[in-house]
């Protein structure tokens, strides 16, 4: 069970850190075609706009989020596909 659970938390530490490296492409790739250029690499500097600030947080910020979400239930379900049911670790939550 212990084998598991530490197989467990590789998969979706795993499945997260893909998601995300393909993520951070995809958004830095929509800045330059929308925006014309790169995406501000410190939004706190002061040479970086206010606006140009706020809308990388926002896109960075919920772009991340949703496919932080979508990786990890993915995982979870290749996980329930391949052993018969969800890791140990997944809380039940009821709505």
């Amino acid at each position: 069970m212990a084998d598991q659970r530490l197989l467990w938390k590789a998969v979706g530490s795993l499945s997260g850190v893909a998601a995300g490296s393909a993520t951070r492409a995809l958004l830095r790739a929509c800045w330059r075609r929308t925006m014309g250029g790169d995406p501000p690499t410190n939004p706190a500097s002061p040479s970086t706009r206010w606006s140009e600030a706020l809308i990388w947080a926002v896109a960075s910020g919920v772009a991340m989020a949703v496919t932080r979400l979508i990786a990890q239930r993915g995982a979870a379900e290749a996980w329930k596909a391949s052993t018969g049911t969800y890791p140990a670790d997944l809380e039940t939550v009821s709505p």
